[in-house]
């Protein structure tokens, strides 16, 4: 026997091995599908998300497993090996048991059409266009703008942003009020009929504030020196400072004090916790805890020390807050949204509860006044448990209303760890495009530019990465408008190069001639 036909030999035996081992975990995912779409059961209403919800319950069942010892063997038989399967999980796996049968004898194959391969990601671009705004040509990524406030009184700032090539505006509704809105989605509206397309609007509701309420300055050992302190922060604090966590500020001198604005964020901390503040710039242990008062030392700072200043957002890495998601700011800026937004961001949604919290008062308000009177839904992804719960979030959304998914990646960092944001935001991206949803890049992307004009070595990876994504959110600055263009030319760029997971292989022009 020839050597060829020895190695002949041992390829159909490997082959034959791994379709035994591929056919038991195809059938242990179709078995762990069928269970988790029983439990989803009776939350799915829209017919048109039941083949998303069917995909994403495969993929989560395939992904219980270790597929690593799968993959290098059947890309050695020239096969797929599973890491690019997320829009069409099931079909994918069969296309490989049918080429290992044929490859190591096991009988006919039966292959599954080509056409069930292009529905999911059909029917994911439709979603991305219905929510983010349908155009023509690349780039296939959105791009969203958070509005300044003085967009309500500058028509011309508006129709700029639209004219660098802004595809969707979103407004904070943490900040202005009815009068500033109306005026800026007025000039979102007028903007977008003279360029022709639709330009949809995200408003934003509040969410539970987190925040640092009241500060007394005191002193501390490092930042003793005097030193013009501003009303509402402390003195610049530094490592080993320490500071207190107080329902009620004491007029007594002593150590710098904060109270804070939800009383759930004090009943929250443990000794041995971390309190961080401001996106983790000053970041905290809790040395003490005591009925009224907690002691916390700093544990680390910038360079130069930093101030605790009222309004900061705070975060306690590691603990679970369950907080309501739906307050009641958010119920009073409820009916303006129906009327006027096309997308509701709702933030801090953690839980079930919290989702038909929402929907609950989006019945209540069932004939909303306006043009726009039903709008999608954006989950913001800003917690541990939020994240915990994102597969079960994401089909009680979408089995209800048109849904997104925005990576929060400020506060998700703080809450789970900068390391760790680094795999989640990629691990979020594949959930997503199995269930189908679209996704919103969000969080300092390109800040340094839309800040000072000029965009950092690490911010044009980010930006490049986040062509993965339905939609890049740029935050506001005074070259918002230089932002979108540049990010634009980049998102297009690599529209040429990447497709989710898969390279395109289109030729390399640079080395051309070698």
């Amino acid at each position: 026997m020839s050597l060829t036909e020895v190695e002949g030999r041992e390829r159909r035996a490997q082959a034959r091995g791994l379709y035994r081992a591929l056919e038991v975990l195809r059938a242990d995912m179709a078995r762990r599908s069928e269970t988790t779409l029983e439990a989803w059961d009776g939350k799915i209403l829209r017919p048109e998300f039941v083949p998303s919800a069917r995909n994403l319950a495969d993929y989560l069942a395939l992904r219980r497993g270790d597929l690593v010892p799968f993959q290098a063997p059947l890309s050695s038989l020239g096969l797929s090996s599973l890491g690019r399967s997320e829009a069409h999980v099931r079909p994918s796996l069969d296309a490989v048991l049918a080429s290992l049968a044929l490859i190591g004898g096991e009988g006919v194959a039966e292959y599954p059409p080509v056409e069930i391969f292009a529905a999911g990601p059909a029917r994911l671009a439709a979603r991305r266009d219905a929510l983010f705004g349908a155009r023509r040509g690349n780039p296939n990524t959105r791009i969203m703008v958070t509005l300044p406030s003085e967009a309500a009184a500058d028509a011309g700032l508006v129709a700029a942003l639209i004219e660098a090539g802004a595809d969707c505006m979103r407004i904070n509704c943490a900040h202005d009020g009815p009068d500033a809105w109306s005026a800026m989605i007025g000039h979102v509206r007028r903007a977008a009929a003279a360029a022709g397309r639709p330009v949809p609007v995200q408003m934003d509701l509040p969410g539970p504030k987190l925040r640092v309420e009241e500060v007394a300055p005191g002193r501390t050992e490092k930042g003793a020196k005097k030193e013009k302190l501003e009303p509402g922060e402390t003195g610049r604090l530094f490592e080993g400072d320490r500071f207190e966590v107080v329902e009620t500020l004491s007029a007594k001198p002593g150590l710098p004090q904060i109270t804070l604005s939800h009383p759930a964020l004090m009943a929250a901390m443990a000794e041995g916790g971390a309190l961080w503040i401001n996106d983790g710039k000053i970041r905290a242990k809790i040395l003490e805890v005591t009925p009224g008062r907690v002691l916390a030392e700093i544990t680390g700072t910038p360079g130069k020390g930093a101030k605790i200043k009222a309004e900061k957002g705070v975060n306690l890495p590691g603990v679970d807050l369950r907080v309501p998601a739906l307050t009641e700011e958010d119920l009073g800026h409820l009916d303006f949204v129906l009327g006027h937004a096309d997308i509701i961001g709702f933030s801090f949604v953690q839980t079930g509860a919290d989702l038909r919290a929402l929907f609950a008062a989006l019945a209540a308000r069932s004939e909303p006044a306006g043009e726009h009177a039903g709008p999608s839904l954006m989950l913001k992804i800003e917690t541990p448990l939020a994240l915990r719960n994102l597969p079960g979030l994401i089909v009680e959304a979408g089995g209800r209303m048109p849904v997104g998914v925005m990576i929060a990646r400020g506060d998700l960092a703080v809450e789970i760890g900068f390391e760790r944001l680094s795999e989640i935001q990629e691990e979020i991206l594949w959930l997503c495009e199995a269930a189908e949803v679209p996704v919103v890049w969000a969080t300092q992307v390109l800040e340094t530019m839309v800040k000072d004009g000029q965009a950092s070595r690490a911010e044009m990876t980010d930006a490049a990465m986040s062509q993965r994504a339905e939609c890049v959110m740029l935050n506001k600055g005074p070259h918002l408008d230089d932002a979108v263009i540049f990010l634009r030319d980049v998102l297009m760029r690599m529209d040429r190069h990447t497709n989710k997971k898969s390279p395109r292989l289109g030729a390399l022009g640079l080395w051309h001639d070698l």
